[in-house]
This record gives C-alpha cells, sequence and structure tokens, in this order.
C-alpha cells in the first residue's frame, strides 16, 4: 500500500520475471508456500494496474512456453495481454505500449 500512496498515478510501471508460480499464489488468499497472504496475488495485481494503468509484464522465458503454464496465462490475462518477451523486439513493443 505504501507503494500507491506514494507514486503518483502518472508513474510507468514495468514487472519484470518469469510469472512460473503456483497459480494459487495468484488465485488464493494464502496460496504462496512461504508466506500467509490474506489476499490473493491477482487482487494484488489488480490493486495495482487500477492505480497505474501504463504496466507491462517483461518475461525472460521464451514465448513458445508461455502456454505450457497456468501462471503465465493468468498474469497475461490480468496484465490485459502486456506481457511481452524480454528480447528486443520484446522490449521495443513494451515501450511503444508504454507511450500509447
Amino acid at each position: 500500500m505504501e507503494v500507491l500512496r506514494t507514486y503518483p498515478a502518472d508513474y510507468k510501471v514495468i514487472f519484470v520475471g518469469d510469472a512460473t508460480m503456483s497459480p494459487y499464489e495468484i488465485t488464493y488468499p494464502g496460496g504462496s508456500v512461504e508466506h500467509w497472504n490474506e489476499e490473493p496475488g491477482g487482487t494484488w495485481m489488480q490493486r495495482l494496474l487500477s492505480v497505474y494503468s501504463k504496466a507491462v509484464w517483461l518475461n525472460p522465458q521464451g514465448e513458445r512456453v508461455w502456454d505450457y503454464y497456468d501462471s503465465i496465462r493468468i498474469m497475461r490475462e490480468l496484465m490485459d495481454d502486456r506481457m511481452f518477451p524480454l528480447t528486443l523486439e520484446g522490449l521495443d513493443a513494451a515501450m511503444r505500449e508504454l507511450g500509447r
């Protein structure tokens, strides 16, 4: 909540990660294996995206394997398909998206 209170909505956000977590971490309270969260990760993503509409996700995994992971599919949906591969072409597309 501190991030949401500190940085104004005109900030642009770039998430970087492979998103290959347990789908339960995104969809269920307490879904993380190492920490009990009262809210699912998806709730926090929605909260962040409701404030920071200019946001993209850079995924270092090859696009060809994204469909094999439920968690990547879920995160892509939460990001409104604004997930890009961490390649030169993906970076270019992500920056264009942030500039829109």
